[in-house]
């Protein structure tokens, strides 16, 4: 009777084991999660890209979903994901809400393609700086105001409907060539009827293909993949430009970066292709355990170095050479453990 009941017990003791080894491995599996990012589709095929050839070269994979550059930074604000990425400068009001500190990194500049669609056209479609802000304000709507020999048809506007860092680089820009006629905004108001507000850039260019008329704005790289025609726009020195890496670079040479990393000089570059920006991951410079911290920091550091060889590819330009060491600096030194 004594030897049946102390089988009893061990069984009990052993099933209990088990369960609590499980437990142990379901919690520990929980706490080495992958890193979450979010924020703008202007940068989504280089973090794309750098998904792809960092779990291949580290075996860590890491998630990134484009929400745009407003959803990005209030998910990041609410720490709902590890990082997020933005062509915004958070407010000085989002800054000082973000609990767990912020260090703004860019990782490399690209450009906004003016895209659009007319059916019996295959010659180059040429904008003047004017005639870019009058199509944007609804005072040109047919594509002959253009050129008289572009076909008499409606011109259909399709503009981003979220909290859009790539609205903002376009607005930017037409404030600027403008005289403040028109307002920077990541959501703006263009005062007329437009043909289809969408959220991302991969829809706005969906629509462009399909709607014959059709002009929009997406990031240079969506525009290539989806084999639209993009318009030849007129810079500071009368050049009509299209948005190649080369002109990227003249547009982004002479950029000069503030001590946070942000830059404000980005309006109306004389040379080069004039609707350019960069783009920031944001950073905690607080996180909650070692593991997401050293993944964080091993991560930032391979964009920084080894991950840069792939901006070209996708038509991004690199991180200046003498901007790369004080980035890495502040990652090894300002991101840190969350006291508790």
């Amino acid at each position: 009777m004594i030897k049946l009941k102390i089988s009893k017990y061990q069984q009990i003791f052993t099933t209990a084991l088990v369960a609590t080894t499980t437990i142990n491995f379901t919690t520990n599996a929980a706490f080495a999660q992958s890193l979450r990012g979010s924020g703008d589709s202007f940068a989504q095929p280089l973090i794309e890209r750098y998904s792809q050839e960092y779990e291949k070269e580290t075996g860590e994979k890491f998630k990134y979903s484009a929400v745009g550059s407003g959803a990005g930074i209030r998910l990041f604000m609410k720490n709902s994901v590890d990082f997020g990425a933005t062509t915004l400068i958070p407010t000085p009001i989002e800054i000082n809400q973000t609990e767990d500190g912020l260090l703004m990194m860019p990782i490399g500049g690209g450009a906004v393609a003016i895209v659009y669609h007319l059916k019996e056209v295959s010659s180059d479609v040429k904008l003047s700086r004017e005639q870019l802000a009058q199509i944007f304000t609804g005072q040109i709507s047919n594509w002959q105001q253009i050129n008289s020999r572009l076909p008499n048809k409606r011109i259909q506007v399709v503009v981003g409907s979220e909290n859009s860092g790539t609205s903002f680089i376009l607005t930017k820009y037409l404030q600027k060539i403008t005289g403040g006629k028109i307002l920077a905004s990541r959501k703006p108001d263009w005062g007329f009827k437009v043909f289809a507000a969408l959220s991302q850039d991969s829809e706005i260019a969906g629509e462009v293909r399909r709607i014959d008329g059709a002009i929009g704005y997406v990031q240079t790289n969506v525009a290539l993949t989806n084999k639209l025609s993009i318009a030849s726009i007129e810079n500071q020195a009368g050049n009509y430009i299209k948005p190649t890496l080369e002109q990227t670079k003249k547009a982004l040479a002479n950029i000069n970066f503030q001590q946070d990393f942000t830059t404000e000089d980005i309006q109306d570059p004389e040379n080069g292709y004039p609707l350019v920006s960069l783009t920031w991951l944001l950073v905690h410079k607080k996180y909650p355990n070692q593991d997401i911290l050293q993944k964080t920091q091993n991560l930032l550091t391979w964009i920084l170095t080894k991950g840069q060889s792939f901006n070209e590819d996708l038509g991004y330009t690199k991180v200046p050479d003498d901007i790369t060491p004080k980035l890495i600096e502040a990652v090894n030194n300002e991101v840190k453990l969350r006291p508790f």
